[in-house]
């Protein structure tokens, strides 16, 4: 996920703050406000058992905080917490879920630095990894390469790396990652006269996310009436930078998001996508849902799409539109998002959540996680196996999934990554890009807005 997410959503990553009536900032008691709110979803408190998760019985309850989807759940996920329970009659687990990731990293903060409110496990997002294993927060994990019993050998290297902390401690265990595609409706392209077969569609933007704006402009030529070839010019802003070897940190992984080639390109296209009205001008993964509402009712054609993505398609563009979703290669090869579990040493129950954790990010569950989600796995046998490779998800029909993120996959070199990422991400997209979008606010006044909010927001 994780995006966010998750985000996000998966994001994932994978969205931003509430919004002030003045464009680019937000209120000190609209932030404390959101917090608020934010923790109340995050705990996901509620009368389960004794304050500690105990209940009469001897039963024990984990609380799993998460934001997207990451396909643990009963209901459209991959049903490993009914496995689980089933494994281990004594605990039952509850998950809370947050739709926005900026929010979701915002609460968890506010409750890490008090030591109290947290779930027994939290999901991290990769922007705010680095946060996570720095020196004011990384002594509040569990070290999960210590305790839970996981075999962090068994995920990509580059992933244990981004979540192990200076101290050596491995802080979370990889959930997903997050290669790039570009999700695609059928139909829609197909009034708009342009090809609907994956390779043809692949084919007009190869090698150039300046084709991929390009195509939209012919789309919207003939676009069906309203539609717009593209979600969301933030969303292009994310899937341009994912491609892109230098991102918010320079070499080091300190911030340096002003001087980066990656940024500015990134942020160009956006802006041009914007201005240019190719896109739906929806901000993603917003609290009211217009977003995803967009999806069910056919208001874009297209989609910069991580694998975490195709879980948050099928579950919200819904039975109604199965099979007219595609899934083409992207113009650049890149990652965006992918998460992490890690577990707050505050919890009452962090060996029993930290054995949890461990087995939702096992191999095993990894495969069941992607046979439903499409989440890619970041467990090295379980990428490499037929049961990815070969994989098809049902709601998008015989599009080889597995094969599309797989090559993906191989593609991707992650750029070094700071503690304030994911942060600065929030600043550009939701108090940059959006604003160009939605509001018409001159581009160069969007990057002083956003240069103004890093400079004010961030203790560097």
């Amino acid at each position: 996920m994780r995006t966010s997410s998750r985000t996000s959503r998966r994001t994932s990553h994978r969205t931003g703050p509430g919004r002030a009536a003045r464009p680019g900032r937000r209120t000190r008691a609209a932030a404390v406000a959101a917090l608020a709110v934010g923790a109340l979803a995050l705990t996901g408190c509620g009368g389960d058992g004794g304050s500690d998760g105990s209940h009469a019985d001897g039963k024990i309850t984990l609380r799993v905080g998460t934001f997207g989807s990451f396909g643990y759940d009963d209901e459209n996920g991959a049903k490993l917490y009914a496995e689980y329970q089933k494994l281990h009659p004594n605990i039952k687990i509850v998950e809370s879920n947050v739709a926005d990731g900026q929010k979701y990293w915002d609460t968890l903060k506010l409750r890490l630095s008090r030591g109290s409110g947290l779930a027994d496990i939290q999901a991290v997002e990769v922007g705010y990894i680095a946060e996570a294993t720095g020196p004011a927060m990384a002594g509040k994990w569990v070290d999960l390469g210590r305790t839970g019993g996981a075999d962090t050998s068994a995920y990509l290297d580059w992933k244990v790396k981004q979540a192990t902390a200076p101290n050596g401690s491995v802080i979370g265990l990889g959930t997903d990652i997050g290669p790039m595609a570009i999700c695609y409706r059928k139909d829609l392209f197909e009034k708009a006269g342009l090809p609907t077969d994956r390779e043809q569609v692949g084919a007009l933007w190869a090698g150039d996310w300046a084709k991929f704006v390009a195509a939209g402009t012919t789309y919207q030529k003939k676009a069906p009436a309203g539609t717009a070839f593209h979600d969301s010019a933030s969303g292009l802003f994310n899937a341009v930078l994912s491609s892109q070897p230098v991102q918010y940190a320079d070499e080091r992984g300190e911030l340096d998001w002003e001087d980066s080639p990656g940024v500015r390109t990134a942020w160009n296209l956006a802006v041009e996508a914007a201005e240019g009205g190719i896109t739906a001008k929806l901000r993603q993964f917003d609290e009211k849902g217009t977003w995803n509402a967009g999806y069910k009712n056919g208001k874009f054609a297209t989609v910069a799409c991580p694998s975490w993505m195709t879980g948050i398609i099928k579950d919200q563009a819904g039975p109604g539109n199965q099979g007219k979703w595609d899934i083409a290669a992207p113009p650049v090869a890149g990652n965006w998002g992918g998460s992490f579990l890690a577990v707050p040493k505050a919890g009452k129950h962090a060996e029993e959540a930290a054995e949890l954790a461990a087995w939702l990010t096992a191999p095993e569950q990894h495969a069941k996680v992607f046979g439903v989600n499409g989440n890619i796995p970041s467990t090295k046998d379980t990428l490499a196996s037929a049961a990815v490779t070969g994989a098809k998800l049902p709601y998008f029909g015989d599009t080889p999934v597995g094969a599309i993120y797989s090559k993906a996959a191989a593609g991707i070199s992650p750029a070094p990554v700071s503690r304030y990422d994911g942060q600065v991400k929030t600043f550009i997209t939701d108090n940059g890009i959006l604003d160009i979008e939605q509001r018409g606010t001159d581009p160069d006044a969007a990057w002083e807005n956003v240069r103004k909010l890093v400079a004010d927001k961030i203790d560097q």
